[in-house]
């Protein structure tokens, strides 16, 4: 199981949110690019970064961080937030992102995810942020009544490399995560399922990784709060 440590991006800074509110945010840093740098150097094999900003834009708003972040490091990144069409996800994917990640688009523009996926395999990841197992958009902000497994499956023959699956409640609260939903989740579907909220402990990694079925865990508060080391958190995963 591969462990993704996150950098969310707001104004410019690193920060969490609680909830996913932006008006309850902990700024972290504000050197982005220095945070990759050094969850690079404790030996992570991916980052996730989030554009908070551009996913309630609906375009792309910490550009400059995201780009000093991949001219940064050389492990491959994945990014979400505030890409909804075409042009913008190829511009991304020529800067260098190994990965793009589509939330709200997988729900209002459904073919737009499936040509992405054709047109970049193994770049496209669609991003499941739900609450009580029912999906929400637009940062978040929006709550619709579709279950998440349900969009899950509609993505089944698209091509696309993951899933990332976000129990919106849990998010930035250090209370664990929904192993039971997420697990359910991936053995629901073919594609690749990576946990994110509320991983807040060793333990939680442990949990995740003992489904057998879940691939990759992503974690942001717990490693800037140290209550996870991630060089040993790597290492017992790796082991």
């Amino acid at each position: 199981m591969i462990l993704y440590p996150a950098i969310d991006l707001k104004d410019g800074q690193c920060v969490r949110l609680l909830r996913g509110r932006m008006d309850e945010a902990t700024v972290f840093g504000d050197d982005p690019a220095a945070q990759a740098r050094a969850f690079a150097a404790a030996g992570c094999e991916w980052l996730h970064l989030v554009d908070l900003n551009g996913a309630f834009a609906g375009r792309p708003v910490n550009a400059g961080a995201v780009e000093a972040i991949l001219a940064a490091v050389d492990v491959p990144v994945q990014l979400g937030g505030g890409i909804r069409d075409m042009a913008t996800a190829e511009a991304w994917l020529d800067k260098g992102l190994a990965r793009i990640i589509l939330g709200t688009a997988a729900v209002e523009d459904p073919g737009f995810v499936r040509a992405a996926a054709g047109r970049f395999p193994g770049r496209v990841a669609v991003g499941l942020d739900a609450r009580d197992g029912r999906v929400a958009t637009r940062g978040w902000a929006e709550q619709t009544d579709l279950a998440a497994v349900d969009l899950a499956r509609r993505f089944e023959d698209a091509g696309v490399a993951a899933l990332i699956y976000t129990d919106i409640d849990r998010d930035g609260a250090m209370g664990g995560p929904n192993v039971a939903a997420t697990e359910d989740l991936a053995r629901a579907v073919s594609i690749p399922v990576i946990a994110s909220g509320g991983v807040a402990r060793m333990d939680d990694l442990t949990a995740l990784r003992d489904t057998g079925v879940i691939a990759g865990a992503i974690s942001g508060r717990a490693l800037y709060d140290g209550a996870i080391d991630l060089r040993a958190a790597l290492d017992l995963l790796r082991a």
